[in-house]
């Protein structure tokens, strides 16, 4: 019996667009059963729509249109079976002799000769090399996963199979539609990219979705000759085109003149557009008119990120671009960013990197060439918005505060065990920050999801507490 995998793309409650991409795979491929993944609301990322009887009825209509077809072969769609012209949920079938069990969740010893486990599982990092040798079936098997994005949760496929000897005879890449005839007595090695190729693959895939699924052409974003705006304007070149990123230089009376030559290089390297508007005068006018002193405290510094929001925010509304935040995760443990500020936009595509990740990811971009000047990942981090500041005279170093973030936040280990690592002191005040700046992260805007743990969706800290 001829049985193909086909891991394909799906929209969310883009009920047209599933079942022509399913019909299309099923017309193409020559087999006895193709298995595709879950494409049922719940599955695809609607959340409340599940609740919406339209919205039910027309996932329902979906099944029975790609039904209409008079197929030569079994179509299986999560659980759901087309075969002989009807759609029906199903646990166990059978097909040419063979007894076949769906599910979504990995039993053992099920009496089977092909298992297949339909379940629609988001990216997180190292994740699938852990589910995949948690697996040891006791038949053939088949784990089947969609491509596509359910807001901050990213589909990327790494569909597989093994045979009943536990060895794997498929493995799918990361975020490509593949359609493959899988033979059981074929073992195969698979190969893996490595982490940084990873999670370049993930954001990138993640930005196309986005912007494809939400009408944005264009992204804007600003460039402050840092490390993190850098990172971000690489990646969406690689996802969206030098053509439809531009790059905005705000410069201040405290940014230096190698922050600006920097951006400068790198939107060069890019090829991408800048602009470049100097919120000096308008941080004196405000001085002036509005505040009528000066008083060099937070409030001035945060002023000059918001002014930068400001910018951003204006240009993002008149032109119909996508504004990319730029903070990473070790920033929004901290709260180090300023709400309206540097915190505005719509998408953000290194909020669940820390700094470390944020340093591995942009020398992997430059493996070949430089792209990212130098000067940029060199350089000790500073917001600019006080003479001669640096993100260490207010963070720990980034080696030991990610490793803190990566201990508490991402692992959930018991701080006793962070104490046997680091001073107590600054363990308990990393920590206090992290919950001090929950309020901050409610408001940020919607970004990529790669840890299991992300500030998006699995971390649930309470704002008004008096524990910590």
């Amino acid at each position: 019996m001829k049985i193909a995998i086909a891991q394909i793309r799906y929209k969310t409650a883009d009920f047209d667009f599933n079942s022509e991409n399913i019909i299309k795979h099923i017309t193409e491929t020559d087999c006895d059963l193709i298995v595709f993944p879950q494409a049922d609301i719940e599955a695809t990322g609607g959340k409340d729509l599940g609740y919406d009887e339209k919205c039910l009825q027309a996932e329902a209509e979906m099944y029975n249109k790609i039904a209409e077809n008079n197929y030569d072969k079994a179509v299986l769609i999560g659980d759901v079976l087309i075969k002989d012209g009807v759609p029906n949920q199903v646990e166990f079938f059978e097909l040419n002799g063979k007894k076949i069990f769906v599910t979504d969740e990995f039993v053992e010893d099920v009496d089977c000769d092909l298992y297949i486990l339909s379940k629609n599982k988001y990216f997180v990092m190292n994740g699938n090399n852990v589910f995949r040798s948690s697996i040891s079936p006791n038949s053939d098997f088949i784990y089947i996963n969609s491509i596509g994005m359910a807001d901050e949760n990213i589909f990327a496929g790494e569909s597989f199979a093994k045979n009943k000897n536990n060895e794997y005879v498929a493995g799918f890449p990361l975020c490509e539609e593949t359609v493959e005839v899988v033979d059981f007595n074929s073992p195969v090695e698979l190969k893996e990219d490595c982490f940084e190729e990873r999670i370049f693959k993930v954001i990138t895939f993640a930005l196309k979705e986005y912007c494809e699924n939400t009408g944005f052409k264009k992204v804007i974003l600003g460039l402050s000759g840092g490390i993190d705006s850098a990172l971000t304007a690489a990646l969406a070149v690689n996802a969206l085109g030098k053509e439809n990123v531009l790059g905005v230089l705000m410069p201040s009376m405290f940014s230096s003149d190698g922050s600006v030559i920097d951006s400068v290089n790198l939107a060069q390297n890019l090829g991408i557009k800048t602009v470049k508007h100097s919120i000096t005068p308008l941080f004196d006018n405000f001085m002036e008119k509005i505040a009528h002193e000066r008083r060099h405290d937070l409030a001035e510094e945060n002023l000059q990120a918001r002014l930068r929001g400001l910018i951003l925010m204006f240009f993002s509304n008149r032109d119909n671009y996508l504004l990319l935040s730029t903070g990473n995760k070790s920033e929004a443990a901290m709260g180090y960013g300023t709400l309206y500020g540097d915190l505005a936009g719509g998408y953000n595509l290194i909020c669940d990197l820390t700094k470390t990740n944020v340093y591995k990811l942009s020398n992997y971009i430059n493996r070949n060439n430089e792209i990212i000047p130098q000067e940029i990942i060199d350089k000790a981090p500073s917001a600019e918005l006080r003479p001669n500041q640096k993100d260490q005279d207010s963070l720990p170093e980034y080696s030991v505060l990610d490793d803190i973030i990566e201990m508490y936040v991402e692992q959930m280990r018991p701080v006793e065990e962070i104490y046997q690592k680091y001073d107590k002191a600054l363990v308990d005040d990393t920590i206090r920050k992290i919950y001090r700046a929950q309020f901050k992260r409610k408001q940020c805007c919607l970004g990529v999801r790669l840890t299991e743990r992300a500030f998006l969706n699995g971390v649930n800290y309470p704002i008004v507490q008096k524990y910590i």
